[in-house]
């Protein structure tokens, strides 16, 4: 059963939602942003890591390059006024009707800013994949569950592609949840979402997840109440569980207005390389967007923890929801302070090195 103790709490940095984070919002709702101070320091803070990126992977020394790829991350973490780990995290008193999907909080850049920052943190964020996949051969068993929810077109298939642009295949598992099948039905709710969670290593990302399995029925009611309710201590032990063998769990929910869908959903049936994504049971979601806001708000009060808090991403502008994600990952992947793996205790590198020297070419 999960404990109050273990609900995520409201931070103090956080204040009031929207106050900066929508202001920026506005003045960069087409990605121009305004001269400003604060516009030319991204600029540089930006040039420097990338231009400590480039040199990574050069002929430097191993101490070098670490050294590098550091102070690149610094300055990555420079870019945001207030970290989304601490600006967007869900606390109880937030409700998410609060969260202007237009907004911008913690980042004061422009959508070209946005850009070359995901770029930035995708190489970051693989050489961290790369780090745990390395770990997870030599038998590890950190590995991460990132959980991708929101309305219809909210944007979660573009931060998969964008946040992952420089990811190895080999490490990465993704898995879209859709209406559960007969077999799935068969067993409990949890069943087809552990069949699909990361190998030690591995990252996995769900579109769509377990947390379906309790907002279809509030809203629809195709369980008995006291059915889905349960669901919430089970989905709460399950993931407290799976915190405990090494597995970080990061849950993002994509705040998409109700005006942003209907611009995604028009331009769906506009573009004929678009007809595959539209559904007529997105209208009848649609049509239910506060029956959904209201069960949405329930799931976060009810399941945001210190394991597993729930992150609530404004995502009207796709350049910040999917810079917000490549933060969250990257800043996850770097609080793990994983090492490379050492050399097996058998091996010698120098006698590796006199039979190499003394064998064929």
């Amino acid at each position: 059963m999960a404990k109050d103790d273990d609900r995520t709490n409201k931070p103090e940095e956080a204040g009031k939602w929207g106050t900066a984070g929508k202001s920026s919002g506005k003045n960069n709702k087409n990605g121009k942003g305004k001269e400003s101070k604060t516009d030319r320091r991204i600029d540089k803070v930006l040039q420097l890591a990338a231009d400590s990126i480039d040199t990574i992977d050069s002929s430097a020394s191993v101490p070098e390059r670490l050294a590098r790829a550091a102070k690149s991350s610094e300055l990555l973490s420079a870019v945001w006024s207030l970290p989304p780990a601490q600006r967007l995290m869900f606390h109880h008193g937030m409700q998410v009707t609060d969260v202007e999907g237009d907004s911008t909080p913690g980042f004061d850049g422009n959508k070209e800013d946005a850009e070359k920052f995901i770029s930035i943190s995708a190489s970051e964020i693989a050489r961290y994949q790369r780090l745990m996949y390395a770990n997870g051969v030599k038998g590890s068993t950190r590995r991460l569950l990132i959980v991708l929810q929101g309305m219809d077109a909210s944007g979660k298939g573009g931060i998969v592609r964008h946040v992952f642009s420089q990811g190895d295949p080999m490490g990465i598992h993704y898995h879209g949840f859709g209406k559960p099948t007969a077999e799935e039905l068969d067993h409990d709710f949890l069943w087809r979402v552990k069949r699909e969670l990361p190998k030690p290593g591995w990252i996995a990302v769900f579109d769509r997840s377990h947390y379906e399995d309790v907002v279809m029925p509030h809203v629809y009611g195709t369980y008995p109440e006291d059915v889905w309710r349960a669901r919430y201590d089970q989905i709460n032990d399950f993931e407290r569980e799976l915190a405990a063998s090494g597995c970080a769990i990061l849950k993002i929910f994509l705040v998409v207005s109700q005006e942003e869908q209907k611009k995604h959903f028009l331009g769906r049936l506009d573009d004929p390389t678009k007809f595959w994504k539209f559904d007529i049971s997105d209208l009848e979601a649609r049509d239910r967007w506060d029956e959904y806001m209201f069960a949405w708000q329930e799931v976060f009060e009810k399941t945001s923890t210190a394991a597993a808090p729930w992150y609530l991403v404004p995502a009207d502008n796709r350049w910040y929801s999917r810079a917000v994600v490549s933060e969250l990952l990257r800043t996850t992947l770097k609080n793990m302070n994983m090492t490379w793996p050492p050399l097996e205790p058998e091996v010698d590198p120098d006698e590796v090195r006199r039979r190499l020297a003394g064998g064929a070419a």
